[in-house]
Parts: C-alpha cells; structure tokens; sequence
C-alpha cells in the first residue's frame, strides 16, 4: 500500500523538519508527537477513519475543531492544554503549505481556527520563608537527600525549567571563580545562569562525592535514578512534594518564585527574562503585573477613605458648567 501524502507529510515534519531545519528540542518534538497521536486516535475510534487511508484533503477545519472539543469535553483537557495542541497543528499546517502549495487554502482554512481565551491565572509562588523551610527539611546525613537539597537550590537558583534540569550534562558545570551553568532552553537555545556560592559549594561537593569530576563523566546526566539514567519530570516532581506537606507545588512553581523574588529585589526585568530564558519581554512582564496587582490589594485593605461622603458631584454646579461651555 502506498502511502498517503498525510502519513509522508507528518513523517517528514516529525522525523526531519524539526529536528533537523528548526532545530526543536526533543521535548518538543514529543508534544508535536503527542498531539498527532491523540489526533489520530480520536479519527479512528470517534470518526471511523482508517488511518492508513487518511489524507491531507481529510484534514479540514470541521474535522479539527471537532477534535479540539473532543478534548475539552470527553478527556476534560483545560482550554490551555487545547491550545497547545491547536498550536502544534498550526505549526504543521504552516508547513505543508510551503511543501503542497495546491493545499494553501485548505491549510489557511484550518490556520484560521482561533485559540480560546483563557482566564487570568494566579501566578503561584513561594516566599522566602516557605522555601527556607522546604530547604531545611532533606536528610544531609543521607546521599539521597544531599542530592535533593542540591537538585531543589539549583532549580530555584537558576530558575531553570525542569526539561532544562533533566538535560543538565556533568560538562554544563562550571565551577571555577565565577561559578554557571549551561542550560539548554526551548528551541535549543542555551544561556549561562551564574550560581550564587551555596549552591556552587553544594555542587561541588555532589560532584565530587558522586565521582563525577573525570572527563569521561562530562556527557553523563547530572542528576540520575538507580539505573543511571537521566531523572524524568514526574521523578522530580515527586522529590519536590516529599518536602512540602503533601501541598502540589510543582517544580515550576520555584521558577516562578525566583521571578518573583528578582522582581520583588528590584532587579530590571530585562535581566530577569535573560535569565528565565523568556524570548518574548511580555511573557516577563506576567510577573510584573502580578506583584502590582498584589501591590494594590494591600495598599487596598489599609488605605483609610479620607473623602468626605457629602462631596458635591461636579456637573451639579451651575458656575462651572457655564464656564465649560465658554470654554468651548
């Protein structure tokens, strides 16, 4: 059976185009995987589509949206996890029209298809003391919590993503006068992040105490499970709510408090995107607005209304009415 010119498409985009042309993380390249996935799931089981006959002229608008809100109303997916998933057919569509230009409008059809709105959500982080405390509570008589209580400090010190932990390679430390590390962001795009010395000192003695510190060691992970295998996003997460009470923070929540806490210390927020790795200021700027509006709602519940009540409305005085209206 040939193949169709869907199957070669996706194929080559997943396999050659991102990877190779754009350069995309694997990370990403495993979203864009698992959203066709689900896409063609859905076409199989809900629509009866056999897949192996699915076809670019199938892959219209009325069939996407379809999936889109199967997604929100059968798997309850958020309207973000929604757009994540329109965003990556986008990308796809972007690309086959450059490679079928007789499918140009069938793909601007479906480019056409909007995001949802989503509501304002609260930026949730933590305070100094609250991370104090959860620093304060792994084991360092134990390897194990030695290497948390390093894992948790590098991941709030460098307001690293936890994809950009869990690459982390031995060779991305450096730990001479002015101590980095090397973090490989979205889009492989990589920034030094400077190390405040506490964390350097605790790395350092991770290195050396997990025989790290030879050449032959610089590709290895530098954080590992039993096996010796890079941890994975769930693994630290887990490490993480073993420190917190059984409350769901997640690792993203220490990025968001180190923004915070930057913003918070005065720190121009044009170093703290260069810092987080944000490409776009406006994204950098979610954290502004959140400490303003909290801000505000503390100026609110102490300012006292000093206003008298009994203030007269100003198009209520005759004198100055007539003295606008010469005015003009």
């Amino acid at each position: 059976m040939q193949p169709t010119d869907f199957a070669k498409h996706l194929t080559d985009y997943l396999s050659s185009y991102l990877p190779g042309q754009r350069g995309m993380s694997a990370h990403t390249i495993r979203s864009y995987r698992d959203t066709f996935s689900l896409f063609l799931g859905f076409c199989k089981d809900v629509k009866n589509v056999r897949i192996e006959k699915f076809t670019l002229s199938k892959f219209n608008s009325t069939l996407i949206e379809e999936f889109l809100r199967w997604l929100e109303i059968e798997r309850g997916n958020s309207v973000a996890t929604r757009n994540q998933r329109l965003a990556a057919i986008h990308a796809f569509c972007r690309y086959v029209q450059t490679e079928e230009p007789g499918q140009l409008l069938l793909c601007q059809r479906n480019l056409a298809i909007p995001f949802k709105k989503q509501p304002k959500t609260h930026i949730q982080y933590l305070s100094a003391q609250e991370l104090t405390g959860i620093f304060a509570k792994p084991n360092l008589n134990t390897q194990t919590g030695r290497r948390d209580l390093l894992l948790l400090s590098l991941l709030y010190d460098t307001g690293a993503r936890v994809s950009e932990l869990i690459d982390l390679k031995v060779r991305d430390v450096r730990l001479d006068d002015f101590p980095v590390v090397k973090l490989h962001g979205k889009g492989n795009k990589i920034r030094q992040v400077p190390l405040m010395k506490k964390t350097a000192a605790l790395l350092k003695n991770y290195i050396a105490e997990n025989r790290l510190d030879v050449p032959e060691k610089g590709d290895c992970p530098l954080f590992f499970n039993r096996q010796r295998q890079k941890l994975t996003r769930p693994g630290i997460t887990y490490i993480l709510q073993k420190y917190t009470d059984g409350n769901k923070v997640t690792p993203h929540v220490l990025r968001h408090s180190k923004a915070m806490h930057l913003l918070q210390a005065g720190v121009n927020i044009v170093y703290i995107r260069d810092l987080l790795g944000h490409v776009d200021i406006a994204t950098t700027e979610t954290y502004a607005r959140a400490d303003t509006e909290m801000k505000r709602t503390a100026l609110e519940k102490t300012y006292k209304d000093l206003t008298p009540s009994g203030t007269p409305t100003w198009n209520s005085d005759s004198d100055l009415m007539a003295w606008l209206h010469n005015l003009g």
